[in-house]
């Protein structure tokens, strides 16, 4: 595909841009960057817009870029739940999960569970996060980006892959959580520019030169059956979005989970320099939110309205860039995917390499090792990490929805997970052993009944899985005393600011859903 000298240009000083800065507060933070505390949590110090930003940038991807407007051309809107009943989830995080964490002073996920239930649970929960960020997320991240690159620049998907790698560790490794987070400011303003020029476009051609909200009504006119966001059981993709679920089901248990347990969100709100700044950085998150529909799924709408000759679904998004973006706009959006890409990249490897060193090497193999030594296998642990996803990463080529890929089989671990994290938080006759009994449980149910089952969605596998896993842990509470102190509901006191403002995203979701019902 050919791509002219000023997109070439535009997206090589986007390149320089993210390097110069991720090296800068590197070299800036040196000192600090030798402490654990500097490396993997930016010395607690990110002002709430960090925060925000930088959730969102590690969120948004090559799986929503290229996965969701993959999965908008083939189902509709209804790929939008995930980010819509997303805001809300951030919500209910930044209200009832951040003031626990914050207050516990912690450093990962699994150190939470090792203080409120022991460390087989903590080394259990460790394990699987591990397996699932290298071997799910670290390598569709690196397959979806250079799937990308390859359909819109013809560059080698291996060569694509190594790039992309290169690219995110060359200042993630070195800088830690400080270079990841402050570099994802810039990348958000690079992917939600960039993706609402390519919408823009889709629709201004759709609008046959009447404008854009011309081009909106021609697609809905066009395209009136994705307009849908709940399914009933005749859709073919019901399998994938089942129906009332969405919204009151299964959906919830990974949108909690993924939000409010996951290393790889929730660093961010660690790293905050207070509850306040972390409540706010979430509810910026949460607006953003609202917005990334029109960036990744209203694109594969059109590109099914333009009929878009794709061999599979996940080509849309290429596909877009490739043939309906003027030169300039193209470099523009091209960086605006790439800086998707890297960011999620690089707060991956800052998550893997967290967990790794703070609950897998400083707990079994040199407990006394000192800030440097845990700064240095922090290091280590990132990039052997992406040297794994690398070799993994074009193993994905088969699948044609590699959104729902990732959903399904992060499902495996994410009933278990919210399970005990809700448990430890609100139930204080929850025992080490049903949270132990609950991790394990929740592979085994999950993959039970995805053979055993196979015409049961597998969100509403994850619902069933969920309610399972609370089972376990009710039937192997402690029948005893209490020791665990309640948490005392004070905590969850929320400022005037933020309770208006989440009002305000309630009332555009129940708007949203009220019209596309």
């Amino acid at each position: 595909m050919h791509i002219s000298i000023i997109d070439l240009i535009i997206f090589f000083a986007y390149c320089l841009l993210i390097l110069f800065v991720g090296l800068f507060v590197s070299r800036k933070s040196k000192k600090e960057a030798q402490s654990a505390k500097g490396y993997f949590l930016a010395g607690r110090g990110l002002a709430w817009w960090a925060v925000g930003a930088s959730i969102i940038a590690s969120n948004i991807s090559a799986e929503q870029f290229v996965g969701m407007s993959g999965s908008g051309y083939a189902i509709g809107l209804a790929m939008a739940t995930y980010e819509w009943i997303a805001a809300l989830g951030l919500l209910i995080v930044a209200k009832y999960f951040i003031p626990i964490f914050l207050k516990k002073k912690i450093f990962t996920m699994p150190q939470f569970l090792e203080e409120r239930f022991d460390t087989r649970v903590k080394t259990v929960m460790a394990f699987f996060w591990l397996v699932v960020f290298v071997f799910i997320n670290l390598t569709s991240i690196l397959y979806l980006g250079a799937l990308t690159i390859e359909k819109i620049m013809g560059v080698p998907m291996i060569i694509g892959i190594l790039g992309l790698a290169t690219f995110a560790g060359i200042y993630s490794i070195y800088g830690g959580l400080k270079a990841v987070a402050l570099t994802d400011v810039i990348q958000v303003v690079f992917l939600v520019g960039g993706g609402l020029i390519t919408t823009y476009i889709a629709l201004d051609i759709l609008g046959d030169g009447e404008g854009v909200i011309r081009g909106f009504s021609n697609l809905y006119a066009q395209a009136e059956d994705k307009f849908h966001l709940i399914l009933d059981k005749s859709h073919p993709s019901y399998m994938d979005l089942p129906g009332i679920s969405v919204i009151i089901g299964g959906l919830w248990v990974a949108n909690l989970y993924y939000w409010g347990c996951n290393q790889y969100i929730i660093q961010r709100a660690l790293a905050a320099k207070s509850v306040r700044e972390a409540q706010n950085g979430m509810l910026f998150a949460g607006f953003i939110k609202l917005l990334v529909p029109l960036l990744v799924v209203i694109p594969g709408i059109a590109a099914f309205a333009l009929n878009a000759p794709l061999a599979k679904s996940d080509e849309a998004y290429p596909w877009l860039l490739s043939n309906l973006l003027p030169v300039g706009i193209k470099g523009i959006a091209f960086a605006a995917l790439t800086a998707a890409i890297v960011s999620s990249l690089a707060s991956m490897m800052n998550s893997i390499s967290t967990i790794f060193t703070m609950d897998i090497y400083r707990s079994y193999i040199r407990p006394k090792a000192g800030e440097a030594n845990l700064v240095h296998v922090g290091r280590w642990a990132s990039f052997i990490s992406l040297v794994i996803a690398v070799a993994i990463a074009p193993m994905l080529s088969g699948l044609d929805q590699a959104f729902q890929y990732i959903q399904e089989f992060t499902g495996f671990v994410s009933p278990g997970a919210l399970s005990i994290f809700l448990a430890g938080f609100f139930y204080q006759r929850a025992t080490a052993n049903g949270a132990l009994a609950a991790a394990l449980g929740s592979f085994v149910f999950s993959l039970l009944m995805k053979f055993l089952c196979p015409g049961l969605p597998w969100m509403d596998r994850m619902g069933i899985v969920f309610l399972l896993c609370c089972g376990l842990i009710i039937l192997l509470r402690n029948r005893a005393q209490v020791s665990v102190q309640p948490i005392p509901r004070s905590l969850f006191h929320t400022g005037k600011l933020f309770n208006v403002l989440s009002c305000v995203i309630i009332a555009i979701l129940i708007g949203f859903y009220c019209l596309w019902w």
